[in-house]
Order: C-alpha cells, then structure tokens, then sequence
C-alpha cells in the first residue's frame, strides 16, 4: 500500500523548546489515520508542517508525493484540511461561502454540498458567525469533501462539541472514507475508536508506534495474576512488555503490551511460580492511551 503522507525525521523548535524530536511518520492511501498523544505532543506542529503553514527546523515531509514545502494551488485542490480554530468570515452565509469557494477547486460538485447540508441540517441562509461552533465545523467539513479530495487533514475537530455534533461529524468523515485518505488529531479516544483503521502515538515529539487499530488493541491487554503466596519483590523480574504494574500481597496486575495467551501465561508461571488464577482483559483505546502515557511519563 502506497503513502498519502510522510514524514522522515522531522524536527522542529520554538526557541529553546524542541516540539518535533525527528519523527517519521507514514500515513497509508486510503487509511482513516488517528494521531493521539497528550497536549504538547506536537500533533499540531506536524500538521501544520504537513501544510506547509510552518516550515520543519530540520528532515522532510510529502504530502500526496508532493514535498510539503512545495505545495501548490493544484495541489490543495486535493486535500482538504479542517482545524478546531478555523477561521471563517462571519459575514458570509452558509451558501455564500460555498459558492465563493467552489471556482478554486476543478472538481467541485454541487450535488455533494446539497447532500451533506442535507446530512448535517444546515441552514444556508444564515451567517457563519451567528452559527454554534459544531455548525461551523460542519460547514468547514462540507467545504473541505465538496471537491472530493485524495486527503482530508483534520485538526482536533470534535473539541468541545457535544455528542450529537460529534456523531454528525463522523458521519460525514465515514460517508467519504471509500474515496479519500483522512488524517486527524484527536483527545476524543471512544470516537476514534468507533472509526479509525490505524493508529500513532506521539509523546516528546517522536512517533513511539504506528499501527492497525485491531492489531493493537488486540496485542494490549489487562492482566490480573490472583498469587498462591504473599508477594515478594517480583519487579526485577518483570518482562519489559508488562507495564503500569502493581501488586499487593496476593494479587498483580499489569498491563500486556505484546499479549499471547501461550506466551503471556509462561511468562506469568516463570515470574509468579503457581498461581490461582489469570485474569484477562481487553482494553479501549482510552485505558490503552492512558497507560502509555502514564509509562512515558515515568521513563522521562
């Protein structure tokens, strides 16, 4: 499978504040790509390099095969880039904006913006600044699908938005995803999940690893060892793969990150000795999202 995007080494600094910490990064053709990590972690700055709205202090980055510094008008006639700060003139109706836009974009299909204002219920007579924010979200999406881009970038786009919105919006994302390749950054892990067929985690501005969804959920599980005797030191004999690990006198819990049932159980006989029980379960996204970070953060 070819790539929509990549990134080779990126580096970027603010200052004295290095954001980017040469990462790569390769976003599959036809993928729905989620990119999550906490605040800081330099999602906003890939993007935007990505872009070309800030240039890289150091490395390479293509878009579409094209180098991002070299992004042209024919060129973002192909991608279609939606941010949680977009700005819009808030003098201009839904339907002006519209049809301001659509002589910049050659394949612009007016039966496609009729659909989706269907879809998403939005009025074309009124102003974008008396719109709620999820309706401009909205209608930035409709501006950004309407010309059927390759690439659809999104910025954190359901921040703040209430369920229905969201829902919306991931409809909308969903409805297009047979014909274009998307990228977002988001803190909303339960939609995400509901959607995303890949996934990358960035933490200090390196891409610690990029995936299937269903590989990785499949490989991470939670473990709880129920002991046959009160617990000694064990830590010193913990696999490197089992993080967030606690114990009490008789009980251990960790977390699988490289989950086997074979494997995984021999290694708990060969760590614990005989146990009463094994206890396995999977994780949502949100507890495997939190329990990375939270062994991130203990390593720095």
């Amino acid at each position: 499978m070819s790539a929509a995007i990549r990134a080779m080494g990126l580096y970027k600094k603010f200052r004295k504040t290095q954001v980017l910490n040469g990462l790569n990064l390769e976003v599959p053709e036809g993928s729905v790509y989620a990119l999550i990590g906490a605040n800081g972690a330099g999602k906003t700055t890939t993007i935007k390099i990505l872009m070309n709205f800030i240039q890289a202090s150091g490395g390479k980055a293509e878009v579409l095969g094209v180098d991002s510094l070299k992004i042209g008008p024919d060129d973002l006639a192909r991608i279609g880039y939606v941010s949680e700060n977009q700005e819009m003139p808030d003098w201009m109706t839904v339907d002006y904006l519209l049809r301001y836009l659509k002589p910049f974009y050659p394949k612009w299909d007016d039966a496609r913006a009729d659909e989706l204002i269907r879809l998403f219920n939005l009025p074309r007579d009124r102003k974008l600044g008396h719109l709620s924010r999820g309706m401009r979200m909205k209608v930035a999406l409709i501006s950004s699908l309407t010309y059927h881009p390759r690439l659809l970038i999104m910025d954190e786009p359901f921040s703040g938005l209430d369920p229905v919105m969201r829902d919306d919006l991931i409809a909308g994302m969903i409805e297009s995803a047979n014909e274009t390749t998307i990228l977002l950054s988001s803190h909303d892990l339960a939609d995400i999940e509901s959607f995303a067929s890949h996934i990358g985690f960035l933490a200090d501005g390196r891409l610690l690893f990029s995936e299937e969804m269903s590989a990785l959920t499949t490989r991470f599980r939670e473990i709880e060892v129920t002991l046959a005797s009160p617990s000694k030191t064990w830590e010193a004999q913990w696999p490197r793969h089992w993080m967030t690990a606690q114990t009490t006198n008789l009980l251990a819990r960790f977390v699988e990150t490289r989950y086997d049932a074979e494997r995984t159980t021999g290694e708990i006989a060969s760590v614990f000795g005989e146990v009463r029980n094994i206890s396995v379960n999977s994780m949502p996204l949100r507890s495997i999202f939190l329990a990375l970070a939270r062994s991130e953060s203990k390593v720095n």
